[in-house]
């Protein structure tokens, strides 16, 4: 075989080898609560007992996270926020 033959055969192996790896390198992967369409954003908040008062922050949170979905500026219209 001549040399331009093996370069050939060597660069045709070579494309294969990185176009059917690059599939696991394009892999997404999200921790807990997000996915390609929905993010679950979680609060935890006093509301009741002594500590009461600092539930205003959550409801502050609450409705400032529903401000800015009803004026649409974020990407992502299925973001949640969980109050707990």
């Amino acid at each position: 075989m001549s040399a331009t033959k093996k370069l050939a055969v060597l660069s045709t192996a070579f494309a294969l080898i990185a176009a059917s790896s690059s599939g696991a390198l394009a892999q997404k992967k999200y921790d807990t609560g997000a996915t390609d369409t929905e993010i679950k954003i979680g609060n935890i908040m006093p509301y009741s007992g002594p500590a009461s008062a600092y539930g205003v922050i959550g409801k502050t949170e609450e409705a400032y996270f529903k401000k800015i979905k009803r004026r649409g500026r974020h990407q992502r219209p299925q973001d949640q926020l969980h109050q707990l």
